[in-house]
């Protein structure tokens, strides 16, 4: 018995599995006169698994099968259970942890490519696209072929302006951006200084003569508005995107006003309408230029300890990431509400279940949103993602704009 209870208790530690052990009858001696009726079953005393019960083992017919320990316990309680991953590392496993691509360019024309900041390319093609989406829409007659290389050569423009607005701001923003974004083109020296200037140069140059040779003198001078405003954010001795109020008042006009104002007269004037205000237009405008402050404010909440170093000051470094995180989710909600408003006010003007469905889910994923950030305690990859998501429900507006 002691043999058999050395070997139960060292299966034990050694998970190695249960064993079944059988006992011999005891074989007669009749020198002895006893009388032997097949095996006496021993008591097998001892603390089991079994929680309460005293015995090493159970009957099987005529075997004692010792209890499940080692590697039987453990498959019988079936998997173990795993302590809960962090959400955003999750999140970062599968998406990636922020608005630009952080791995090495491959060759120059990787380079340029995230130069130009890619997540800025994609909101800007997705606008245009769908303004003139709408406007195409509402008047299929007129639609004519010969209009296409036209609207190509204003979407090459616009997407030229927008790269000369990121790359002259990375190209005064090195220092900054060696803090905080290590990963741009200029700050890895994937790019120099002397080619960022260069292509920051052909940009502006060449996006400003195709729209003086195909478009009208208004959308010219808005064009070069646009461009001028970029430089003034950027560019010493004005530099204005230190001072938070005047960085967030340009943003606003470039990115909600120009843009939609300008591309909205632009297609109208290409198909031989007067231009109006439509109220999907009217509200695409609105909502994109609150839309482009909170863009404005949450676009430092990563950059603030490079921006801390340089002396300037920003929403962010003057009340902390939380505080812009809470204000950034505050403007968003307050801007689908308002969306919503509008729609149950004038539900003539609108789709009204798009508009209600659509920002009723947007606004409970900004709180998800935000509510992970508070999980995450403000980390600098929480907010990044955060950012990135803003975008997301940036690009989602314009997606949905033709079939306001």
């Amino acid at each position: 018995m002691a043999a058999n209870v050395v070997t139960i208790g060292a299966s034990v530690f050694t998970a190695a599995p249960a064993r079944v052990f059988r006992r011999r009858a005891p074989k007669c001696n009749a020198s002895a006169g006893r009388d032997h009726h097949g095996p006496q079953p021993r008591p097998q005393v001892g603390m089991g698994a079994g929680g309460n019960r005293k015995f090493l083992g159970q009957r099987r017919g005529d075997a004692l099968v010792a209890p499940a320990t080692g590697r039987r316990a453990i498959l019988n309680q079936g998997p173990p259970k795993r302590p809960p991953r962090d959400l955003l590392a999750m999140e970062e496993e599968m998406t990636g942890g922020g608005v630009d691509n952080e791995e090495p360019a491959k060759g120059l024309l990787g380079a340029v490519w995230k130069f130009v900041r890619p997540h800025t390319i994609r909101g800007t093609l997705l606008g245009t696209t769908a303004i003139v989406t709408r406007q195409l829409l509402q008047n299929p007659e007129l639609f004519n072929q010969a209009l296409v290389p036209k609207a190509l050569m204003g979407l090459l423009a616009l997407l030229l302006g927008n790269g000369y607005i990121v790359g002259i701001n990375q190209v005064y923003d090195v220092e900054i951006d060696k803090v905080n974004k290590p990963y741009l083109p200029l700050a890895s020296g994937e790019l120099s200084s002397g080619t960022a200037v260069a292509i920051c140069t052909i940009f502006a140059l060449l996006g400003g003569a195709i729209v003086a040779t195909n478009f009208e003198p208004l959308i010219t001078g808005l064009y070069a508005f646009g461009l001028f405003l970029g430089t003034l954010y950027s560019v010493p001795p004005m530099r204005l995107k230190r001072s938070p109020w005047a960085a967030f008042i340009i943003i606003a006009i470039v990115r909600g006003v120009l843009l939609n104002f300008g591309v909205h007269h632009a297609t109208t004037a290409a198909i031989g309408l007067p231009f109006v205000w439509s109220p999907p237009i009217m509200f695409i405008t609105t909502f994109v230029t609150v839309f482009a402050i909170c863009i404005s404010i949450c676009k430092d909440l990563a950059d603030i300890e490079g921006d801390k170093q340089e002396g300037i000051k920003t929403f962010a470094t003057e009340i902390g990431a939380a505080g812009i995180a809470y204000l950034g989710s505050g403007l968003l909600v307050f801007n689908y509400c308002f969306a919503i408003g509008s729609a149950m006010i004038r539900q003539d003007w609108f789709n009204l279940p798009l508009m209600i469905g659509f920002h009723s889910l947007a606004i409970l994923f900004c709180i998800w949103r935000t509510k992970i950030m508070e999980y995450q305690g403000f980390t600098k990859a929480s907010v990044m993602k955060y950012y990135q998501n803003i975008w997301y429900l940036f690009y989602g507006e314009y997606l949905i704009l033709p079939f306001l």
